[in-house]
């Protein structure tokens, strides 16, 4: 299933319904004075978070939204029926933005949450309202208000605990098929993983976090080279960051220089995320070769106070001692948060 992570939408609330102008006639009643109900509401857009679905691909597809119209009052005093509201059903993870301003109106981040993006015009008022002792026979209504109308900009942020980031075939996707159930596409070359991944992790007691694999980042990712700064924004959510390098003799350029280098982008594109807790994992220990470049990446996170895991998802080294690592930190992070 194709991945879409950014959309923008129109939406018209609905309007609401005129009210209605009408006296009551009946027999032996000729003046029975003014009986126009009030026209309904009109319908709302309402986004609501859901757990179902994973990718804003069905709204992509459907970017105008309107609601129904409330229904015109009618005599007898009957008012006329609200309009239907429509539910928009959208991703966890779901940041939702003024088109036009850029401002942020709300940020999905829970099963079932709702967020009203427009809101139903009221309905007029009937006649009915407008008697009174010097005016027993108005001959007018209120119209019914216009619906709210706006464009908007949905964007998701996975929420995930981990956030694997690297450059490409630095090995994620063979972790996270290490670490959890789920099954990436993985071969020998770069990009091979086009859309974010995510894997639940499992350890100790029942204990689990989530695990995200961010397609490869390149030099240049700031500004949209290789896979673009698409898939950047997932790694704001995360707990902390794992930084995945290949150390293997068939590997491009030097362990240090490529950590460095990814790091450099994700200062670039948000200071805010160069501040996450972040660890090392060196990659493809099985072929690590002499281990120079084994041993000069930890040296380098030893100097810069980098937790360090050297690892290799084909024969599970190292795997327990980092899912362990992972999970502590996790909790550690979400403990912080409850008692801020």
């Amino acid at each position: 299933m194709q991945f879409i992570d950014h959309v923008e939408v129109h939406v018209k609330a609905g309007d609401g319904g005129k009210g209605c102008v009408s006296f009551r006639r009946e027999k032996f009643i000729p003046k029975g004075g003014p009986d126009g109900g009030d026209g309904g509401r009109g319908g709302h857009i309402i986004f609501r978070a859901t757990r179902n679905i994973n990718t804003l691909l069905d709204i992509k597809y459907r970017r105008q939204y309107r609601a129904e119209k409330g229904q015109p009052g009618m005599g007898k005093d009957m008012h006329g029926r609200n309009g239907k509201d429509l539910v928009i059903p959208v991703p966890v993870g779901t940041l939702i933005r003024d088109s036009d301003s850029g401002e942020v109106l709300c940020d999905l981040t829970r099963d079932g949450q709702e967020y009203i993006a427009a809101r139903g015009g009221r309905g007029g008022v009937g006649n009915a309202h407008f008697k009174s002792a010097t005016r027993q026979a108005p001959r007018f209504a209120q119209p019914g208000e216009p619906g709210e109308e706006r464009t908007l900009t949905l964007e998701l942020k996975l929420l995930a605990d981990v956030g694997l980031i690297g450059l490409p075939n630095a090995g994620k996707s063979t972790l996270i098929s290490a670490l959890s159930s789920a099954r990436p596409r993985i071969a020998d070359y770069p990009f091979t993983t086009l859309v974010p991944a995510l894997g639940v992790v499992k350890y100790g007691d029942f204990k689990s976090f989530v695990i995200a694999d961010i397609p490869g980042l390149t030099e240049g990712a700031h500004r949209g080279a290789g896979l673009g700064f698409q898939f950047l924004r997932h790694v704001e959510r995360t707990s902390i960051l794992l930084h995945l390098v290949d150390i293997s003799e068939m590997a491009e350029g030097e362990p240090v220089g490529n950590f460095e280098k990814i790091n450099r982008e994700l200062e670039l594109y948000s200071p805010e995320l160069i501040k996450k807790p972040q660890a090392v994992a060196a990659t493809k220990l099985d072929i690590k070769g002499d281990g120079r470049r084994l041993d000069s990446l930890a040296r380098y996170c030893k100097d810069k106070h980098y937790d360090f895991f050297p690892v290799c998802a084909v024969t599970g080294e190292g795997l327990k001692e980092l899912v362990i690592y992972l999970g502590e930190k996790v909790e550690e992070y979400k403990s912080r948060q409850q008692t801020a």
